[in-house]
């Protein structure tokens, strides 16, 4: 078996909180999108509905219990939490992963991704109205942030890097002086009796246009991740593409490629990214973008290219960055569908045997 190691990103977005039952309306989860997701073309494989873990609610630790189980069984090393922290302590969707902090259970290793991104309408196809601003106050932020998530870093089941916690930035590029936040919080680090930290920043390359950050070496960053869809986009794609949304009025709809090496950077800096498939119309509706004909079979292939394109490296750095675990909404999932059932996990373990 290959030592790649599968870091899975796991939204915490399927229980209510008050924020959501003001926007949205009493009760709404991620769920809510997904239910009323419709097909809004010949083809389109809508709605996607969950079987054997059902439309779980995450304050229940059976639930996390069962997901962790599936996890381990099929090669996933870890999950990593989306963790939003928009200054001056403000925080969101903070519940499950506390609850799985505090509790010790369930046992899978995880890490936190930092999500830096002001929150807007779009779940509701209105991307213009902002609910939630991103704020970076300062040193003093910086450092209380650190000092909250520091229990976590010294959690047993914490994943890590030669010995070092493993911690995700999303949007490298918004933070005024990224430079400054990776110098801080490795200071910080050490001053706490870590190894220090293990900071890995995605390198976001969506429709394949170029990067949004490319500085991970200049700002001190262990990693970067190359996240880019799998979607192929010949010349002719795109006019098809172009004219149907003309006439149908969205959405926009691309191949699901299965050219991972052909289409993703590589390099001594950068982890691998893979998606099982990406069609977020149930957030955004017409203005979504879809990858038609996305299969297990498909996705193993990706997962074999990109745990080959990192089979070289020392077995501690081997991490391969899975989007994601439980994103329904934008239909990238591991979790079991009623149409392929457990395809999507057997994808993923078969496509880390076929690189070993």
């Amino acid at each position: 078996m290959t030592a790649v190691r599968p870091v899975a990103f796991y939204l915490p977005q399927f229980h209510p909180v008050p924020e959501n039952d003001e926007w949205w309306g009493r009760g709404f989860t991620e769920w809510t999108n997904v239910a009323r997701a419709r097909r809004l073309y010949p083809g389109h494989r809508q709605p996607l509905v969950p079987s054997e873990l059902g439309f779980y609610d995450l304050r229940l630790p059976e639930a996390r219990a069962a997901q962790a189980e599936l996890a381990q069984e099929y090669g996933v090393e870890a999950f990593a939490y989306w963790h939003y922290w928009f200054g001056h302590g403000r925080r969101i969707l903070e519940r499950p992963f506390a609850e799985v902090l505090a509790s010790g259970s369930p046992d899978l290793p995880f890490c936190l991704a930092w999500a830096n991104q002001t929150w807007s309408g779009i779940w509701h196809g209105e991307p213009h109205r902002v609910l939630m601003h991103q704020k970076y106050p300062g040193l003093d932020d910086y450092t209380a942030h650190f000092e909250a998530v520091l229990p976590a870093f010294r959690d047993a089941r914490y994943l890590r890097v030669g010995g070092r916690p493993v911690f995700y930035v999303f949007r490298p590029e918004e933070l005024p002086d990224a430079g400054q936040f990776v110098d801080l919080w490795q200071s910080l680090a050490r001053r706490a009796g870590l190894e220090g930290l293990y900071l890995v920043a995605e390198m976001s390359d969506i429709d394949g246009g170029g990067v949004r950050y490319d500085r991970v070496k200049e700002d001190g960053f262990d990693a970067g991740v190359y996240m880019r869809m799998p979607a192929g986009r010949s010349r002719l794609d795109m006019v098809r593409m172009r004219a149907y949304r003309k006439l149908a009025g969205g959405p926009e709809i691309h191949p699901y490629s299965t050219s991972w090496s052909q289409e993703n950077r590589t390099g001594d800096l950068i982890q691998p990214c893979v998606y099982p498939n990406w069609d977020n119309s149930p957030r955004s509706g017409r203005r979504g973008v879809v990858l038609h004909g996305a299969t297990p079979e498909k996705f193993r292939e990706n997962v074999h290219q990109a745990a080959a394109s990192i089979a070289h490296r020392p077995a501690d750095e081997q991490l391969l960055w899975v989007k994601s675990w439980n994103e329904w909404a934008e239909g990238n999932h591991l979790e079991p569908d009623l149409q392929y059932g457990r395809g999507w996990l057997q994808a993923l373990r078969d496509g880390l045997r076929d690189a070993s």
